[in-house]
């Protein structure tokens, strides 16, 4: 910005230099030792014949006197219109034309235009300036738009970042490296160029990076992906020497890229595609250079974060430019606890709150997740006026988070109602009756988000990352069970179990085609299909097995869920008077939780068991 200041300021002196020089050049002319006469002495003076040269404008006659008159020898007149002059002279009127400036005419006609367009210059590249972050104007397109960042701007260490031990764990050698490389150096080792953070959506990579510049103490260099690519070819390879260079005069550093995928995507020829010159491959093939060139004594350390690491170039992931690839995945059962721990100081929490329990409702939730979830629990504690956050207001945060918001003004008619709770209490029912489920936490059949009616919360014992075939099943059962419970009871279906129907068929499939759980007939084979693609661009998939093999997958798919649903439909109808009765009392509540909810479940518990499907795959 100050550059642009400085480039406005010299442009603004020069057009003073300018105008100053141009009225200087008008009061030469009419200065000194020029005398200015009226026409009608001019004419006068002709007469006597006491001129020696006379030249003739459009607007002014100039010349010498034979003599001088009071010390001068040339002089000047303005013109007048010879009608006029004969006229006035016949009259013996005595007569001389009015000297013009040429000064207003010359700024209407000259300076006023361009310092009209050059204020529009400078208002576009004002604008231009806040666009680009302070960074600079229409003179700074190739310049790095990284924000950089020292010590005491991050404000983040890694006490902050919880749930991610392992990469911590990683990171921490790359903060000894800056903190002291001469004693990491030691035998030999020198500082990897280049860190990789991979991981979903809000699990903290950034907040990652951030921390690592806070412990080790170093300024922080921090642009996205996509900062560096504009309309004009080039500008993208100019930012990233801009950025190292800016690095370099500030080593030790750090250089955070996020979003990595936007400039380092594979380029066309990676994919048997001649390669092009457009704009993102010649910024990346100047990242690529730059990774090469930078010395790692020096103390620089490129840290990258995307979350889709499968399309990155292969020239960008090889040993030597990015040297570790650290995984920062969703955070487990204890992991989540200690995130919470982390966000809770920020809000008043009941002295009875166990964030144990609340970690245990939130599987597949992020870090930022969390942090969205403490925020709407302290708005849900806030709207009913309490002095404490308590978990009533954690579960109803969960539900407004995962089920969508409450939508208490779309009225269900009484029939309605009755198949939603009806619904609901066929998934409940049937978790409850086989092993290996989830314990059943809410059930309600208030409206929430764009299409569900009701909703059934299930509370994970444990965090899992394995499932054997029968808990697929039985998945797939409860899935199911609302379906079943329609059909026992109205003996027609509905379509409220539309999504459950989208979750069991995926399931199925998945069972069949990646997890070798198929008929004999199929074989311990996987059947998955690749993606297909032209110019680079995503075009759907492409099968890889027969048409007859796609017939007994669809056969197969099908067996499974019809085998599921006959289990379901099984369990309710030796539980239909608790079915019914049961959904009498959600149509009166509305919602079931807690004591009253593990009241009507304790009547399937002690039936608990694994009736036989009732088709075998």
């Amino acid at each position: 910005m100050n550059r642009l200041l400085n480039r406005s300021n010299a442009g603004f002196a020069l057009m003073a230099l300018v105008l100053g020089l141009l009225l200087l050049q008008d009061w030469w002319g009419r200065s000194p030792p020029t005398e200015t006469i009226g026409y009608g002495e001019f004419q006068k003076l002709v007469r006597d014949k006491a001129l020696t040269s006379v030249v003739i404008g459009r607007e002014h006659v100039t010349g010498t006197f034979k003599e001088e008159r009071s010390g001068k020898k040339r002089f000047v007149a303005v013109r007048v219109e010879p009608e006029i002059a004969r006229d006035l002279d016949a009259a013996g009127v005595p007569y001389s034309g009015e000297v013009e400036s040429s000064v207003v005419p010359m700024l209407v006609s000259w300076v006023l235009p361009v310092a009209f367009f050059f204020g529009i210059w400078f208002v576009l590249s004002r604008r231009m300036a806040k666009q680009l972050g302070g960074q600079g104007g229409l003179m700074s397109i190739g310049k790095s738009k990284a924000k950089v960042y020292v010590q005491t701007d991050t404000k983040v260490t890694f006490a902050d970042v919880a749930g991610v031990d392992e990469a911590k764990a990683e990171l921490e050698e790359i903060v000894g490296f800056l903190k002291d490389p001469k004693a990491y150096g030691r035998l030999g080792a020198r500082m990897p160029k280049g860190v990789l953070l991979v991981g979903p959506p809000g699990t903290g990579k950034t907040l990652l990076a951030k921390a690592v510049a806070g412990e080790a103490g170093v300024p922080f260099f921090s642009i996205s992906g996509s900062e560096f690519v504009e309309m004009f070819v080039g500008v993208g390879a100019a930012r990233v020497r801009d950025l190292f260079e800016q690095a370099r005069g500030t080593a030790p550093c750090i250089i955070f890229i996020d979003e990595l995928d936007a400039l380092g995507r594979a380029r066309a020829s990676a994919q048997g595609m001649s390669g092009g010159h457009d704009e993102k491959e010649q910024t990346l093939n100047q990242l690529l250079a730059e990774l090469d060139g930078f010395d790692p004594s020096s103390g620089i350390v490129l840290v990258g974060a995307t979350n889709r690491p499968e399309i990155l170039d292969a020239a960008l992931l090889r040993a030597g430019r990015f040297d570790r690839q650290v995984l920062v995945d969703r955070p487990d059962r204890v992991g989540r606890e200690q995130i919470l721990k982390v966000h809770a100081p920020k809000v008043t929490l009941a002295p009875d709150l166990k964030l144990g329990d609340i970690a245990a409702l939130t599987p597949g939730f992020t870090g930022a997740d969390l942090a969205n979830l403490v925020n709407e629990a302290a708005l849900a504690a806030t709207r009913r006026s309490s002095e404490h956050v308590e978990g009533v207001d954690f579960t109803v945060a969960i539900e407004r988070i995962v089920a969508g918001l409450e939508r208490k003004n779309r009225l269900l008619n009484p029939r309605e109602r009755e198949i939603v709770a009806h619904h609901e209490m066929g998934h409940a029912i049937v978790a409850a009756a086989l092993p290996g489920t989830d314990e059943v936490h809410k059930i309600s059949i208030i409206p929430r988000g764009i299409g569900a009616l009701g909703y059934t919360i299930q509370r994970p014992t444990e965090d899992r990352y394995l499932m054997t075939r029968s808990e697929l099943e039985n998945k797939m059962a409860m899935l199911l069970g609302g379906r079943a419970a329609e059909e026992l009871i109205y003996g027609h279906h509905s379509t409220g179990a539309s999504d459950d129907l989208a979750k069991v068929t995926d399931i199925a499939r998945n069972m069949v085609t990646r997890y070798g759980m198929a008929p004999a007939e199929l074989g311990p084979v996987t059947y998955e299909s690749e993606p297909s693609s032209f110019l680079g661009q995503p075009m759907g998939t492409r099968r890889l097995y027969a048409e007859a093999t796609a017939r007994d997958i669809d056969v197969a798919v099908r067996t499974l869920v019809e085998a599921q649903f006959g289990r379901a439909r099984k369990v309710l109808s030796d539980n239909r008077p608790l079915l019914e009765r049961s959904a009498q009392t959600l149509l009166a509540s509305e919602t079931l939780a807690g004591a009253e909810l593990e009241a009507i479940l304790a009547e399937v518990l002690p039936k608990r068991a694994v009736p036989e499907a009732s088709a075998a795959v």
